[in-house]
């Protein structure tokens, strides 16, 4: 019987080779174990889709590193219903299904939070990017699926380009509700920002800056991450975003852009299985393991 399996996917599960990308990865879910058998609780590392583990046999299941899930979506959701069942998900299965679909940044705006002006297309909708751009007057925009991750299927357009991508986006809009969302410069200027929060309290941040002639922030695209020190008024507003969300997360990655017009907008709110640096700041994953233990003897109680 376990207390807490740590959920990652195939690759990270003893990988025969390694490189820079999958060493980092290695350490951050190490750095969770650790923290966690510290706190006197039975730890393992499981690949969400492992077909011969009984999920029956651990209290907890917290995600962390199951990238792949972006390409597994009809299974991950399937093994997500049948598991919630068995174990308990942290952060939880309904905090998932909300924060798996971009509808959420729907949610957050209506409850005040400043996000990208973001029309939501949605499936099979008969509608075209230059009809867009004419709708909207933007300059520029990105176009993206409302269920994915890694820059999936996300595309930077104009409305001289756009006409490259107008069978891409017709193909895409059969099959799935898409984003088109008005494009910030910040982020190829400033980069986007990423605090971290730990039941809703910020622990410490970094910045994310794209390689020069792209807008995709993340590493694996080439991006840059810097450690970066979060100003009162970027933290007050992911505290912001944390208190109008539905739930209450342990855990949460709070991704700010300075919109166009230098204001501070909610690019991400990410609650299933963000990276969270712990490397860059090990206190805060001494504390994220400190309210697991609090839950687990809660509930012993």
């Amino acid at each position: 019987m376990y207390d807490v399996v740590i959920l990652t996917d195939h690759r990270y599960v003893n990988p025969k080779t390694t490189n820079w990308y999958i060493d980092q990865v290695l350490l951050e879910d190490k750095l969770v174990q650790t923290a966690l058998e510290k706190k006197g609780l039975k730890v393992i590392k499981k690949d969400w889709a492992d077909p011969n583990f009984d999920w029956t046999t651990t209290k907890y299941a917290i995600f962390r590193t199951t990238w792949d899930y972006f390409e597994r979506f009809n299974e991950f959701f399937s093994w997500l219903e049948k598991t919630k069942h068995k174990t308990t998900f942290i952060n939880s299965a309904e905090i998932i299904n909300w924060n798996i679909d971009k509808h959420y940044l729907q949610d957050l705006s209506q409850n005040g939070i400043n996000i990208a002006p973001t029309l939501f297309i949605e499936k099979g909708k008969k509608i075209t990017l230059k009809q867009l751009f004419d709708k909207t007057n933007w300059t520029e925009a990105v176009i993206k699926p409302a269920v994915s991750g890694a820059a999936r299927n996300t595309y930077r357009i104009n409305p001289v380009n756009c006409k490259e991508k107008e069978s891409i986006f017709k193909e895409l809009i059969q099959s799935e509700c898409m984003l088109f969302q008005e494009f910030l410069t910040n982020i190829t200027r400033e980069g986007e920002i990423s605090l971290i929060m730990i039941v809703g309290k910020y622990t410490h941040a970094v910045k994310k800056i794209a390689k020069k002639g792209d807008f995709r922030v993340q590493d694996d695209h080439g991006g840059i991450v810097k450690k970066y020190e979060a100003t009162s008024e970027e933290i007050k507003f992911a505290k912001k975003c944390i208190e109008n969300c539905p739930f209450s997360p342990i855990y949460a990655r709070v991704d700010i852009v300075y919109d166009n017009n230098n204001q501070l907008s909610l690019s991400e709110l990410e609650l299933i299985e963000p990276e969270l640096w712990f490397r860059n700041n090990i206190k805060s994953v001494e504390i994220l393991a400190d309210e697991i233990k609090n839950l687990f003897f809660s509930n012993l109680s």
